[in-house]
């Protein structure tokens, strides 16, 4: 179920600083997936990812547009779906995610301003301070709704990234 409220909103704010941006970053568990962890008796780990996340990251390639993902927990499958997103910045194991951000920075070459970050948990909060837009999934604990910019329809792991990639798109003119 989705919420409608002020920080879902699509105002000039938001598209002001949506044109701005030339990297998405994503957090995983409760961004790209539902948050939930799953384990196999044989303790291997589980994750489902929405195709139409995939399409909004792919969308936002074709338009010149990066992808990255900064993830507190470390996952072969998030390598492996990365890969498959063609998305090359992968910091994962990285708990002190400012840091990872800074990494980011530097490698890019790209201003914070420049990066849109979804979060939804308090993990996130020290980067979605310092991004030009911060998005809260719609499901997010309630101080990262509060800290940011703008809050997807949709829940994490159920299109919540393609709400993002779309807004961007939109705002530039790629939609």
């Amino acid at each position: 179920m989705t919420t409608t409220n002020s920080k879902s909103a699509i105002g000039e704010d938001i598209l002001r600083r949506a044109r701005g941006i030339r990297m998405v970053a994503f957090d995983v568990d409760g961004v790209l997936t539902d948050g939930k962890l799953t384990y196999t008796d044989d303790g291997r780990e589980c994750k489902s990812f929405h195709s139409r996340d995939g399409h909004g990251v792919k969308a936002l390639h074709e338009h010149g547009i990066r992808a990255a993902i900064i993830s507190g927990r470390d996952s072969p499958i998030v390598a492996r779906r990365a890969a498959e997103l063609k998305i090359a910045i992968v910091y994962q194991g990285r708990r002190d995610k400012a840091a990872a951000l800074d990494e980011l920075l530097a490698a890019t070459a790209l201003a914070a301003a420049q990066i849109a970050y979804v979060g939804d948990d308090t993990p996130d909060l020290p980067v979605l301070r310092r991004v030009g837009l911060a998005v809260a999934v719609n499901d997010a604990h309630p101080s990262v709704i509060n800290e940011c910019h703008w809050q997807t329809p949709h829940k994490g792991g159920e299109g919540a990234a393609r709400d993002v990639c779309d807004i961007i798109l939109r705002a530039q003119g790629m939609l």
